[in-house]
């Protein structure tokens, strides 16, 4: 059997550590150097192994500015044509969030039972960006930090096809209700039980209450769901009211 040469070996590592979100899409990764002591190569065959993730796809070399995990290729293959069927049908864009509501669930229970150090950290960590992008002049700002603690989450459980599949949905969820997202976190009245349920949702994983984590987040996504139907019926009553005035 023909032996698989080095660069081959470092492409599968990297490749993994895409996969299980140890590399996140836009992410750079580290200095040559620091990312050859870290895999215990050779700088050259990590370059050699670069420049064949570089043809598949999988990271982009920016001439001075380092290489980065590219974001189209790991978007799930469902997700362009659901974008356009959300944007013909604008009632499925709740179809999305009731997947997401089994998902999750699921995801904040197993991340609660194998949730490592380093990852309770990083939960953290998303939990302080998303509390203070509130108020920033751009809201979808705190609808990009919500994804990404919710993302942290599942990617605290461990499993790389929930992992995928849910960077599917956050990217339908993000194009389908921009819109509404944007008012959804600039309502006082939602952003105060948004931030207790975020909390709760972080402490139960992070304490490793499974049960606790997995009711959390279905609570959380009830209320999300309730709030954007909402904003859906204050907007159609605010158009039939224009169009009254414009008779």
């Amino acid at each position: 059997m023909k032996q698989q040469r080095l660069s081959d070996q470092i492409a599968e590592k990297l490749e993994a550590m895409i996969a299980n979100g140890n590399l996140l899409p836009g992410e750079k990764l580290p200095a040559e150097r620091e990312l050859a002591h870290r895999l215990e190569v050779s700088r050259p065959s990590l370059r050699e192994a670069i420049q064949k993730m570089n043809s598949k796809g999988l990271l982009t070399t920016r001439h001075g500015g380092g290489t980065y995990v590219c974001e189209e290729s790991l978007e799930p293959s469902f997700v362009s044509p659901l974008i356009s069927l959300l944007s013909d049908m604008p009632e499925s864009r709740y179809d999305v969030l009731e997947i997401r509501h089994a998902l999750e669930g699921t995801a904040a229970y197993y991340a609660a039972l194998r949730s490592t150090s380093e990852d309770k950290e990083k939960i953290k960590r998303c939990f302080e960006v998303m509390i203070n992008n509130h108020g920033s002049p751009d809201p979808m700002d705190e609808a990009r930090a919500d994804a990404a603690f919710h993302l942290s989450i599942v990617e605290a459980s461990h499993n790389v096809v929930l992992l995928h599949v849910m960077r599917g949905l956050f990217t339908l969820l993000q194009s389908s209700i921009s819109h509404n997202l944007d008012k959804l976190y600039t309502l006082p009245r939602v952003f105060e039980p948004l931030s207790n349920q975020h909390e709760r949702l972080m402490n139960a994983t992070i304490e490793g209450d499974a049960e606790r984590a997995r009711q959390a987040a279905q609570e959380h996504l009830v209320f999300v769901e309730e709030s954007l139907q909402q904003i859906d019926r204050e907007e159609v009553r605010k158009q039939r009211a224009l169009r009254g005035l414009t008779a």
